[in-house]
């Protein structure tokens, strides 16, 4: 090998690790972000790919790609009313048929992505898309559609199914949400009069009274609150009044 050759060599050498230290950086913060923008979701991709970050990573580049534009359009009031109206008679199915409360579930959430604009030519393309706007909730869309694709009745034990309905519950909130004010009071209006979904399902610790924990809060003072003016008067003197023993016994 001449002089030249080695000078070359050792010239492409350095161009090579130059850009290594330029883009690793670079592409260190690239995960980064997707771990960040994904959750949980970036975690279920790499177990989806049996461990390969590179190929989740570049699957959720794409769905970043697709979807990241998108914007949901805006419920109008009454149509947010409707869909709550909806979601508490599917509350209160699951208390009698839980299998077909989880079904009617899912179709409700789809009903409601495509009303919202997210993609309705396909169940994967949907959730895709909620993926990229919900990673935290999009799990329990999953979890509710493949329980509701189980047609044999008793096949799904009932705490997959209150588990898949309180998934179910997330994703309801998070799309029937919008960046008005109303909708926060839609959604307390509808909480007062329809209750909590976990309380609908009969998880353990829903439903307490109220009244209770009121009661637990009321000041004991009655018990506990020193004599003063004419109470502590009299206490005094019943004290003063009160005999008392010397050690032999006899009362002075």
């Amino acid at each position: 090998m001449t002089t030249t050759q080695v000078i070359i060599l050792v010239a492409v050498l350095a161009v090579l690790a130059l850009v290594y230290l330029a883009l690793g950086p670079v592409m260190k913060r690239r995960r980064g972000d997707l771990r960040g923008r994904f959750g949980p979701e970036y975690d279920r991709a790499v177990d989806r790919h049996n461990g390969d970050e590179k190929a989740a990573r570049a699957e959720l580049s794409e769905r970043l790609k697709r979807h990241g534009d998108l914007r949901p359009r805006t419920l109008p009031a009454e149509e947010r009313e409707r869909y709550r109206a909806q979601w508490a008679e599917v509350q209160q199915r699951f208390v009698d048929d839980p299998g077909g409360a989880v079904a009617e579930a899912d179709h409700l959430l789809t009903r409601l992505a495509h009303d919202r604009g997210y993609p309705s030519d396909s169940h994967d393309d949907r959730v895709a898309a909620l993926s990229v706007h919900h990673p935290h909730q999009v799990d329990g869309y999953r979890r509710t559609h493949a329980l509701a694709g189980r047609t044999t009745p008793g096949d799904t034990a009932t705490e997959d199914l209150r588990t898949a309905m309180l998934g179910a519950g997330e994703v309801f909130e998070k799309l029937i949400d919008s960046p008005h004010s109303g909708d926060r009071e839609d959604r307390a209006k509808a909480e007062g009069r329809d209750g909590g979904i976990a309380e609908r399902l009969h998880l353990p610790g829903a439903g307490r009274d109220e009244r209770t924990e009121e009661r637990t809060d009321e000041p004991t003072a009655d018990r506990s609150r020193a004599p003063h003016g004419e109470d502590r008067a009299t206490t005094e003197r019943e004290t003063a009044e009160a005999p008392v023993e010397d050690p032999n016994g006899a009362r002075r």
